[in-house]
């Protein structure tokens, strides 16, 4: 689509639309912009319509734990339809955490951080995308996939998306657990992939719901032993087809009609400048916006890392193992021009689906944006943004294996130690120096202030209304009769006893504590709970006034709802 812009001092004009100048520096020149088609149903897997069996069948495992090895996590909870299908936070906690969102809270045994940003879903299933993850490690090779598994990736998969439904639960700090908790567990952690599906496959298969579901999907499915992670991963990727398909925001518009009435006038002038002299379609391209390529652009890293590199001063200093850095696309391909090199996302819904960044480092879009202008600047100014990165109070260790595991936690100096590491890059100017010498986006100085506030209001036009819809994907229940994750509607139990804090039923379970017994007269009066208060701080400085904090002593039941 061909949109023809004309700049003069007083005016632009848009096509046959005139607007007042919303250019800081219009001068005079003539510009024409090429917009990508619209997308359409043939750009979908399926052609935009999986069979419906197979959608309703990977819609319960997509809210289901029993994908996890303690049955405690959901694809859902980090990936929530009501949170931008991500987390809201920078870094997630995945296994053996308690709520969703950035009210998700740590329980025993959280050792760490997932240590890259939860990416959005939006479109997941257009054709496009032939490559998932950051760094691209899973991707189409033809009829095949590469990944990190290798050969023992089951072949006939079709696209990168079913193959990359294997991989989050095979991760022990995302959905597997810890050694010793359970067997996908122990599978996990000595990187026995195969055992971990096998083992799911068989969990599901014996779940009499399921395998209505799964009769219906699969004309092949005939007894539980003919069920196979494949036609899972299958049915994951039908539903995120489905579900998270939202490509109809007033940009989308725009691409259908060529009229930017609809747009207000800041939004207007975004457009020609992310088509035009700001230069972001160059790689923010095509109806999805990303040219799913990879580029290094000096993102800062926090969190930490990937255990890349080979720089060892944070083991030095603190005595932890681990090293810090995320080198990105390069431990994928090997190749030098891959160091820090990330996948370009889609921008649509960008609005809605912060943190930005491979590790969530920017908190708003306007940051974003001014990143791109002067990356390396960036980089080496960033200050981390208060609550980008909510502190793990309750990281653990393990203490004992037999016939329990025994977790405690960390002693103040160790604690101190792991809350350096989320920042440790950015704190050591030979990792930062790497990280800009890799940068291959350009600075420029042609952009203002203004320039800025319009980019973004660009970027606002890019979410579809339907979003706020999305959330209504979650079930009430699920075939396993495990609580769907994410779930804002269920009674909570927060109480405290001896070593644990526990969070039984979900979430946001403070805010379910607190308005179910606010109402029934049942909360206790010592909470000193009000309306208009931060509920979650609250009940944290409570429970520290009866803990030692972090040491653990016994304490009483703060609150029950049931």
């Amino acid at each position: 689509m061909l949109i023809k812009f004309k700049f003069s001092k007083a005016t632009l004009l848009l096509g046959v639309v005139l607007l007042a100048p919303i250019l800081a520096n219009p001068g005079s020149a003539q510009q024409s912009l090429r917009l990508p088609q619209p997308l359409d149903d043939r750009d979908f897997l399926y052609d935009g319509t999986p069979p419906e069996d197979l959608v309703e069948l990977g819609r319960n495992l997509f809210f289901d734990p029993i994908l996890s090895g303690n049955r405690n996590i959901s694809c859902g909870t980090c990936h929530d339809p009501g949170n931008g299908t991500g987390d809201g936070l920078a870094l997630g906690i995945g296994e053996g955490g308690t709520g969703i969102g950035t009210n998700r809270i740590t329980q025993d045994p959280v050792t760490g951080r997932v240590p890259r940003n939860a990416q959005a879903l939006w479109n997941i299933g257009a054709r496009a995308y032939t490559s998932m993850f950051h760094d691209g490690r899973v991707e189409d090779l033809g009829p095949t996939q590469r990944s990190p598994a290798g050969q023992t990736l089951p072949s006939g998969l079709g696209t990168a998306l079913v193959a990359q439904a294997f991989f989050p639960v095979t991760s022990p700090i995302e959905m597997a657990g810890q050694f010793g908790e359970n067997p996908i567990a122990n599978a996990a952690a000595v990187e026995d992939r195969a055992i971990v599906w096998s083992l799911l496959a068989s969990r599901v298969a014996a779940v009499p719901g399921y395998m209505t579901l799964l009769k219906a999907a699969f004309a092949e499915v005939k007894h539980p032993s003919d069920v196979t992670y494949t036609q899972l991963a299958k049915a994951l990727a039908a539903f995120q087809t489905v579900g998270f398909r939202a490509h109809n925001s007033p940009f989308d518009r725009v691409l259908r009609t060529g009229d930017t009435s609809h747009l207000a006038q800041d939004a207007r002038a975004g457009l020609a400048l992310f088509y035009g002299d700001a230069g972001c379609s160059g790689c923010h391209s095509g109806p999805l916006l990303t040219d799913h390529q990879f580029h290094a652009i000096a993102m800062p890293q926090i969190g930490p890392g990937k255990g890349h590199g080979a720089d060892l001063s944070y083991w030095r200093e603190t005595g932890l193992p681990g090293r810090t850095e995320d080198e990105g696309r390069y431990r994928v391909t090997f190749q030098t021009s891959d160091l820090f090199a990330f996948r370009t996302p889609s921008l649509l819904n960008v609005a809605i689906t912060g943190p930005w960044g491979h590790s969530g480092t920017f908190d708003n879009l306007g940051a974003v944006v001014r990143h791109h202008i002067d990356p390396v600047g960036s980089l080496k100014t960033y200050k981390l943004p208060d609550g980008t990165l909510p502190k793990i109070d309750r990281i653990q260790r393990l203490a004992a294996r037999g016939s329990a595991l025994t977790f405690k936690p960390l002693e103040p100096t160790r604690r101190d130690a792991f809350a350096a590491r989320d920042t440790w890059v950015m704190k050591t100017f030979t990792l930062t120096d790497r990280i800009a010498a890799a940068n291959t986006l350009p600075a420029r100085d042609n952009l203002s202030d203004a320039d800025v506030r319009y980019l973004v209001a660009f970027l606002e036009t890019l979410t579809d209304p339907a979003v706020d819809q999305v959330a209504r994907l979650v079930p009430k229940t699920v075939p396993s009769g495990l609580d769907p994750q994410p779930n804002r509607q269920t009674d909570c139990d927060l109480r405290t006893s001896g070593h644990e804090v526990t969070v039984a039923g979900h979430v946001n379970p403070l805010d379910a504590c607190y308005d179910r017994c606010s109402r029934a007269h049942r909360l206790e009066p010592d909470m000193g709970l009000a309306r208009g208060t931060n509920k979650a701080e609250i009940i944290r400085q409570q429970l520290g006034q009866c803990h030692s904090w972090p040491a653990f002593v016994e304490c009483p039941v703060m609150v029950a709802c049931r």
